[in-house]
């Protein structure tokens, strides 16, 4: 299908399910993620994704929900039996908004019957369901594909290594040869103290026995100029090997999650992502597992209880060839990709440890039947 056709699902289901709807309400979408909000009481809304693939709808689209409720898995993994052509998406609405009103008891919504409906030939509006339609230009729908491609090339981070000043050629800039001598000298001595206790209390000659690999990627990333700048940070948590916590200390400056996390300074005074990256004894060979501590972000592929969806963090996508700052950079790159930003006055005890290992299990199982694809594993 043509990102016009799957655009014009989308907005057809967004003039029928508005963020006033009653029941079921569309947030957000884009052509490869859908997000929604199922009203289960007035009170309580439950949080709903959707990742749709570029092969849609030959690839059906990857559901998956903010809970740990193993009902709430059930529903979502019935999804998979719906394959109904070319509205394959509005079908399998059709059958989440059904299956969430008999899971909680609701009665079903007439609207839920306008998605058996043929799509409108034309553009449709916020008022198409009141019998209404806007027309688009084909000139505003050119600027809409251009927009979108400028930001599928956009390069959402530059890891151009800067020159360190003892670098630099000298033949204009006049530096003496005795003062480039303290440079490195100074350098040199920074450097040897990193080397010493780079994380925490634990040195290197305490820990030789305890995890051989992964101090050498403790080495490579205290080695990197990228740490060194200050792009991200990296703390072992209680003086252990096994888990590390990481902050992205910068994003993209011209992404909306880096003007948030500005606003997050001036509230809670931080500014960085917090990560938690746990290791198993056969590390490297299987990946870390990775998770979001804080804040609490929407989109950027981040999954209920701070788990991530990315292919690269999985037995089928890893390689124990990565490095970890690669791994680092890469997470970096899709949260700004993914358009996560970070959610005001959320309930901070919705990331957890255990939450997190549910809803990335869940999400494996469902990739490993229908494939990866979002986000690619080159891109993060």
């Amino acid at each position: 299908m043509s990102v016009s056709g799957l655009k014009a699902e989308l907005k057809f289901l967004e003039s029928i399910f508005d963020p006033n709807h009653e029941r079921f309400r569309i947030i957000d979408w884009k052509p490869d993620e859908l997000s929604c909000q199922f009203n289960v009481t007035g009170e309580k809304l439950l949080i709903i994704h959707c990742n749709i693939t570029e092969s849609y709808p030959s690839t059906p689209p990857i559901w998956f929900v903010d809970s740990d409720d193993p009902s709430l898995t059930e529903v979502l993994e019935r999804l998979e039996d719906v394959r109904k052509g070319n509205t394959l998406l509005l079908q399998q609405l059709k059958r989440l908004i059904c299956d969430l009103c008999r899971l909680y008891n609701l009665p079903q919504h007439p609207d839920v019957e306008m998605l058996d409906q043929p799509l409108p030939a034309g553009p449709i509006s916020q008022d198409k369901k009141h019998g209404t339609t806007d027309e688009v230009t084909s000139e505003e729908e050119e600027e809409e594909e251009m927009a979108e491609q400028d930001i599928e090339d956009l390069d959402h981070y530059d890891m151009k290594e800067e020159e360190p000043v003892d670098g630099k050629k000298s033949e204009d800039d006049g530096i003496e040869k005795e003062n480039l001598a303290i440079q490195n000298k100074k350098q040199k001595n920074q450097r040897q103290h990193q080397l010493k206790c780079p994380f925490g209390k634990v040195p290197f000659y305490t820990t030789l026995g305890l995890g051989g690999a992964i101090l050498v990627y403790l080495y490579s990333i205290v080695m990197s100029s990228l740490y060194d700048v200050g792009i991200y940070s990296v703390e072992l948590v209680s003086d252990s090997l096994y888990e590390w916590h990481v902050k992205l200390r910068t994003v993209d400056p011209d992404s909306p999650l880096h003007s948030d996390l500005q606003v997050l300074k001036e509230k809670e005074g931080m500014d960085y992502i917090l990560l938690n990256f746990s290791y198993k004894d056969n590390f490297p060979f299987d990946p870390p597992f990775v998770r979001v501590v804080s804040p609490v972000l929407s989109g950027g592929y981040v999954l209920g209880g701070g788990a991530l969806c990315m292919e690269l963090l999985t037995k089928q996508g890893w390689s124990s060839a990565y490095s970890i700052e690669s791994v680092i950079m890469q997470i970096n790159a899709t949260l700004v990709k993914g358009k996560a930003r970070v959610q005001f006055g959320a309930n901070k005890n919705q990331y957890n440890l255990a939450r997190a290992q549910q809803s990335y299990k869940s999400l494996v199982q469902i990739h490993e039947k229908n494939g990866w694809y979002t986000p690619p594993k080159e891109d993060g």
